[in-house]
């Protein structure tokens, strides 16, 4: 934020408290909430604009591994008009928009946590507590257990993997994960009707 010289307030969530409230599980992720502070959106991909303008061409010097992702990420599903669209309807229309949901389309879209999801923010939260107090090697096991609980959580992993020195620690990377999964499946469409 600094280097960009940004003067508009920024909130960053180190402890991904938004997450845990919220259901966040990748980024980047929109949720509205009204001037009462209910939401009337929960958390789905939210683009502003495409990000594939960025990759035009792959760098000449790019590893093979840098050019596998590269196409990965051309293949990701992105709705950025779709979104953004949607998102200045409901900003001049309010409650009245199509897009702001109700309190029961909120419930159908969200679900009730499971057990597993419940067991696997715990387990991310204690591994975080323990890698910032200085416990990395502790911490793995509670970042696996969240990884192997709620492995559709892309927050959680890319925590764990940003604080690894050792990428094979936490049983895959991006490109592995992403190939598994499917670059088309890994944000799932809006649902915007």
């Amino acid at each position: 934020m600094e280097r960009a010289g940004s003067t508009h307030l920024t909130l960053i969530d180190r402890a991904h408290v938004l997450g845990e409230l919220l259901g966040v599980v990748n980024v980047p992720s929109g949720v509205w909430l009204d001037e009462a502070g209910l939401v009337v959106r929960p958390p789905e991909p939210a683009w502003a604009r495409d990000p594939h303008y960025e990759l035009v061409e792959t760098p000449p010097d790019a590893s093979p591994e840098r050019v596998e992702a590269i196409a990965q990420v051309r293949q990701l599903r992105i709705q950025s008009e779709e979104y953004v669209a949607a998102l200045r309807d409901w900003v001049r229309r309010g409650a009245a928009s199509p897009y702001a949901l109700t309190a029961l389309e909120i419930e159908r879209r969200t679900g009730h946590r499971s057990a597993e999801a419940a067991e696997a923010a715990a387990c991310f939260e204690l591994g975080q507590h323990l890698q910032r107090t200085g416990s990395p090697q502790a911490a793995v096991p509670y970042f696996r257990q969240a990884h192997r609980l709620q492995p559709e959580n892309w927050t959680y992993k890319r925590q764990a993997w940003a604080l690894s020195a050792d990428p094979g620690v936490y049983d895959g990377n991006w490109l592995a994960d992403i190939k598994r999964v499917g670059a088309a499946d890994y944000y799932p469409a809006l649902e915007l009707s």
